[in-house]
């Protein structure tokens, strides 16, 4: 695991998990980045094909029936029942619950591992923008543990909950966003050479 992977997998986590986390008001400048043709150049993954298709639908901050704000209301917040809930547990839960068994795991191992990630609310842990935050804090500050938060926690689910995302988002931005993670994702695993645990989804 080489300083260069680690930095690729720092900048783009952080980048999309401020993106999938908080509101476009609070990261106007990550909105602008993304929804210019600035970023695909430097992004470390992809093809150019594959970055200029994504940046078409990020460059798409409104619609004729809806705001990117209002969007992101729609597929984060509510009120009504979410298209692809961002929470780790909703897809490995039986009972599609938030703060499900996955997210105590996911709580011991962080626990274990002294990794705090000063939530200011109650909320669970394994909201998918929080989970790639966290990719970034360890990879920064404990590389080593990196393949196991990754393995165990995220990727088990995260391509399922992307892919119903990019179905159902019905917004260009959040659809480009969503293959961006999607793509993204995907070279962290060939790069760190991830053998992704086992999980049964059970969200549908």
């Amino acid at each position: 695991m080489n300083e260069q992977s680690l930095n690729n997998i720092s900048l783009t986590a952080r980048v999309l998990g401020a993106a999938f986390y908080y509101s476009p008001n609070e990261v106007q400048d990550i909105i602008g980045l993304l929804s210019s043709p600035q970023w695909a150049e430097d992004w470390p993954y992809g093809s150019a094909e594959q970055k200029q298709t994504i940046g078409r639908q990020l460059a798409v901050l409104q619609t004729d029936n809806e705001s990117l704000d209002e969007a992101y209301q729609r597929l984060f917040i509510g009120p009504y029942a979410l298209p692809s809930p961002p929470w780790g547990s909703v897809w490995l839960d039986k009972e599609n619950v938030i703060f499900g068994d996955s997210t105590l795991q996911l709580r011991e191992w962080m626990q274990h591992n002294h990794i705090d990630i000063c939530l200011t609310q109650n909320e669970p842990e394994d909201h998918f923008g929080l989970m790639l935050m966290m990719v970034a804090w360890v990879a920064e500050n404990d590389p080593l543990k990196l393949n196991e938060l990754l393995a165990q926690h995220l990727l088990p689910w995260a391509f399922h909950y992307l892919n119903k995302l990019q179905a159902n988002a019905n917004f260009p931005f959040y659809v480009g966003l969503a293959e961006l993670a999607q793509l993204t994702l995907t070279g962290w695993q060939n790069s760190l050479k991830i053998d992704v645990a086992d999980k049964e989804i059970f969200f549908r």
